[in-house]
C-alpha cells in the first residue's frame, strides 16, 4: 500500500487537472486499489500545508484552506464577472439542471446570449441534458472547474440562506413585490407535472 501511496501521490502533484479514481486505475499496475490509496493519502496530509481534496468525482493536491492568504499575490484577476453574470452563475448553481427560461423567470428579466456563452468559455458552467418538455429545452450545470475554483467537493457545500445572510450577502427581510413577472411563452412544464430528462 505504501508504494500505491507513492504512485498516487506522484500522479497528483504532476497533474494540473483533479483526476477521477477511474483514470487512476487505468495508469497503476494492475492489481493496485487507488480508492484504498487515496485514503491513506489524504489521512497522510491532514494539517499539512497541502492537502488531499476531492472535487466532484474527481481528486487533487491543493493548497490548504486555512493558508490561502499566502497565494493571493500571485493571483491574476485577468477580467470581472458582470452583475448579470454572477446572478446567472448563482442561479445556474443553485438550482441545477436549469434552463433559460428558468433562469429569466427568477432573475426576473432576460438572459443575454453573451452572459451565458462567458460562463461556457469560463468552463464554469457546461450543458446538461435536456428536459423531456414542449421544446425540449436544453438545461445548465456547474462544471468540476467551477467546484474547484470556489473549493467544493459538491453544489450541496454552497452556502444556504443562514450563511449568506451571517456574511451579510442577503437582507432577513424579503424583496419587495412578492412574485416576479413571467411571461407566458416562457411557460415550459405544467405546474405538478414531474421533471423528466433525455440523456
Amino acid at each position: 500500500m505504501g508504494e500505491q501511496e507513492r504512485m498516487v501521490e506522484a500522479i497528483l502533484f504532476a497533474t494540473t487537472e483533479p483526476i477521477t479514481v477511474r483514470e487512476l486505475e487505468a495508469r497503476l499496475p494492475h492489481g493496485c486499489d487507488p480508492a484504498e490509496a487515496l485514503v491513506h493519502l489524504r489521512k497522510r496530509y491532514e494539517g499539512r500545508g497541502v492537502t488531499v481534496t476531492r472535487v466532484g468525482d474527481a481528486w487533487a493536491i491543493r493548497t490548504a484552506s486555512d493558508l490561502g492568504f499566502l497565494m493571493q499575490k500571485e493571483t491574476v484577476e485577468t477580467r470581472k464577472l458582470s452583475r448579470a453574470a454572477i446572478e446567472t452563475l448563482a442561479i445556474i448553481a443553485y438550482h441545477q439542471p436549469v434552463t433559460r427560461a428558468e433562469i429569466e423567470e427568477i432573475r426576473g428579466v432576460s438572459v443575454s446570449r453573451g452572459t451565458v456563452d462567458q460562463l461556457l468559455e469560463l468552463e464554469w458552467v457546461r450543458f446538461g441534458r435536456r428536459k423531456m418538455t414542449p421544446g425540449r429545452p436544453v438545461t445548465f450545470v456547474v462544471t468540476q472547474d467551477f467546484l474547484d475554483h470556489f473549493g467544493l467537493e459538491s453544489a450541496r457545500d454552497l452556502p444556504g440562506l443562514k450563511e449568506l445572510r451571517a456574511a451579510g450577502l442577503l437582507e432577513n427581510r424579503p424583496p419587495p413585490g412578492g412574485d416576479v413577472p413571467r411571461d407566458e411563452d416562457e411557460d415550459e412544464s405544467a405546474d405538478g407535472q414531474s421533471e423528466l430528462f433525455e440523456d
